[in-house]
């Protein structure tokens, strides 16, 4: 009897699952599915505890949709990842597995933990996907055959490769004829757990599939428009889904181009694509670039930047506690819910690394830890992007000044106010200067006066580092 193995990872979901499709293609063969938790692993790398609640809600949904086609989906938990491999070998001689799927992740952890799955499972038939993106690494590169390292000719080079065939989704897989076998029971991670909104992220397949086809067919067309503006609703907050694989890029990519079908030209969604593309660069860069998942920056002469340590003061900026309201009302909208809008990620950290000169790996961590999309290469490529750390990164003298950025992208003040109850008080523009306001008016406020002065921490942030350029 032959026995196919799916490892699920990062891929959380039925349909256009590489991995599983593959495994489920032999009508005859046993079809078992497999989750190993490594809660010691995650906790190394500051998972947010949302993160694991949307992760185990996730698993328990896969159970019971795997469990339709006749595919048991079983749960081990081991601390790391040196363990997960021996749980998984013990998993193969127990199930007589003859045949392991995956879908590959891009990690440097992972990525080593997988090559010696595959040196340790030597009766086993390994077969690994490149299912988390579009195109897979390395099909996507200079005339020089290297990586490209500016995000404009990358997006050129790979929206022609999408011209030329884009890629397939596979269906997921029909009912299997012979039964798995009994599952696991309900899946309980033991990792700290905090509840995220299901009404902000959907918590199963159908639901998640369901947000795609509306933002594709109600929202991509004016995102161009409103994605800058925090107050609105212009996101798709499919972040959340892309991170856990509870949908798939190529899905994401195939939905928009049936509802936007000139994206691929720049027309109507082309911005949206965008987004998409940039997650892929990121992705193919860490590939060709594993330091980065190190902290280490791109950029090498950045790392000599002398960053202040204020411990006090890096607290303020995560409690949203900083006297600057745009960035405060975001950094309470990420501490509440688990998620920020793209647009404030850029100002918080530009704030925290320009104003504070606080070190970008600190602010990375930090997102890390609550983010319920935390994704290290997404994350990774846009701190160090904002600390003109990285590639294609904003010139090191790109500086936000916070107020305007307020002034600019929440105009009438309506995200701040809702995330700043004890400034409502405070009138009009008045909002994202509110200590001028209250010193003109006499008025004592219930709220942090400014903890820098942007002018002169831009003049400081530049000294720092033109002295570290010229190291």
């Amino acid at each position: 009897m032959t026995t196919h193995l799916v490892w699920f990872r990062t891929d959380l979901r039925l349909h256009d699952n590489l991995a599983l499709a593959a495994a489920c293609r032999d009508s005859k063969a046993s079809v078992i599915a497999l989750f190993i938790a490594t809660p010691q692993q995650w906790q190394k790398h500051q998972m947010a505890p949302r993160q694991a609640a949307y992760l185990q809600a996730h698993l328990n949904a896969l159970q019971t949709n795997l469990a339709e086609k006749n595919i048991p989906l079983l749960f081990r938990e081991a601390t790391d990842f040196t363990a997960a491999i021996e749980t998984l070998k013990s998993l193969c001689h127990e199930h007589q597995v003859t045949h392991l799927f995956y879908n590959y992740q891009y990690e440097l952890n992972e990525h080593q933990r997988d090559v010696a799955v595959e040196k340790v499972l030597t009766d086993v038939v390994c077969q690994g996907f490149d299912d988390s993106v579009m195109l897979p690494p390395g099909s996507v590169m200079t005339g020089n055959q290297q990586m490209y390292k500016v995000f404009t000719p990358f997006k050129n080079a790979f929206i022609r490769r999408l011209q030329e065939g884009l890629p397939e989704c596979v269906r997921a897989p029909s009912v299997r004829q012979h039964d798995g076998g009994e599952a696991s029971s309900a899946i309980t991670l033991s990792y700290p757990q905090q509840a995220f909104d299901p009404n902000l992220f959907p918590a199963d397949e159908k639901n998640a599939l369901t947000r795609l086809r509306h933002f594709c067919q109600q929202q991509a067309a004016e995102y161009e428009d409103k994605r800058d503006f925090p107050a609105l609703e212009g996101t798709s907050r499919l972040s959340a889904c892309l991170t856990l694989g509870v949908l798939s890029p190529r899905q994401c990519l195939h939905r928009l181009l049936a509802e936007c079908p000139q994206a691929l030209e720049g027309g109507v969604g082309a911005v949206w694509l965008n987004e998409l593309i940039w997650r892929e660069f990121y992705r193919h860069l860490m590939t060709y670039h594993p330091e980065l998942c190190r902290y280490k920056p791109f950029i090498g002469w950045t790392d000599k930047v002398t960053w202040k340590r204020d411990k006090q003061v890096l607290e303020a900026w995560q409690q949203g506690k900083t006297g600057y309201p745009i960035v405060d009302a975001a950094m309470r909208q990420l501490n509440t819910t688990g998620w920020m809008h793209n647009r404030l990620r850029m100002i918080v950290a530009s704030f925290l690394v320009k104003d504070l000169l606080i070190d970008w790996r600190e602010g990375e961590r930090y997102f890390m830890s609550q983010l319920v999309d935390g994704d290290l290469a997404a994350n990774n490529g846009g701190w160090q992007w904002a600390a003109s750390t990285g590639t294609d990164a904003a010139p090191y003298f790109r500086i936000f000044n916070p107020t305007t950025q307020g002034e600019k992208f929440d105009k009438d003040g309506e995200f701040i106010r809702h995330w700043l109850p004890e400034l409502n008080e405070v009138p009009g523009k008045a909002l994202h200067a509110p200590w001028a306001w209250a010193e003109k008016e006499n008025v004592e406020l219930e709220y942090p006066r400014p903890i820098v002065d942007h002018k002169q921490a831009r003049l400081d942030t530049l000294a720092a580092y033109e002295a570290a350029r010229k190291t």
